[in-house]
């Protein structure tokens, strides 16, 4: 049975790498960024390892993550 609470982290190095990747690839599309930040975008990604883990399987798979919004309501970011 999976332990539904493990914690999945990334080296730093690895964490490093995956937000320069995103941080790249939000730069290069800010048309679907009106008024996000990257900078916002990577304090909340750094404080949250199992959403960078996330982010990293799905950049792993080819699925190349972007921000495509912000939710005000729950106060997160929409990546797909």
């Amino acid at each position: 049975m999976l332990n539904s609470k493990l914690k999945h982290n990334l080296t730093l190095r690895q964490a490093e790498e995956l937000l320069q990747i995103c941080k790249v690839r939000f730069e290069g599309n800010m048309s679907r960024h009106n008024g996000l930040f990257w900078y916002k975008v990577q304090e909340k990604l750094e404080a949250s390892p199992d959403k960078l883990w996330s982010l990293n399987e799905m950049e792993k798979t080819g699925g190349e993550p972007d921000v495509v919004g912000f939710d005000k309501k729950n106060g997160q970011y929409i990546i797909f």
